[in-house]
């Protein structure tokens, strides 16, 4: 085996991140490949403390690292392996207007 197909087998190179429906590249620091989708303005909360996500209720405040603008104007929600009742590691949020 050569020494790529070794280190591709034991899962050693960077995890690729995939696109949004839209054809942007999720970065690979909120995505393993599969824990960012494209979700509905609906399913996310833009409240006083911030936004919160209305499957797991987990507030995200707006001044948080996981808070980034979004490339397409809606929302994704990228979660610990990508459940529903996983953990926020990135939020795409569209820009707001005045």
């Amino acid at each position: 085996m050569s020494t790529f197909a070794s280190i591709l087998a034991l899962g050693l190179l960077p995890a690729a991140a995939h696109d949004a429906p839209s054809g942007w590249s999720y970065p690979v620091s909120c995505c393993s490949g599969y824990d960012c989708r494209e979700v509905s303005e609906t399913d996310i909360i833009e409240g006083p403390e911030g936004y919160v996500i209305r499957v797991t209720g987990e507030v995200i405040p707006m001044t948080s690292r996981k808070v980034r603008p979004s490339p397409d104007g809606v929302f994704h929600w990228c979660s610990v392996a990508g459940k529903n009742d996983g953990k926020t590691i990135c939020l795409f949020v569209p820009p707001r207007g005045y």
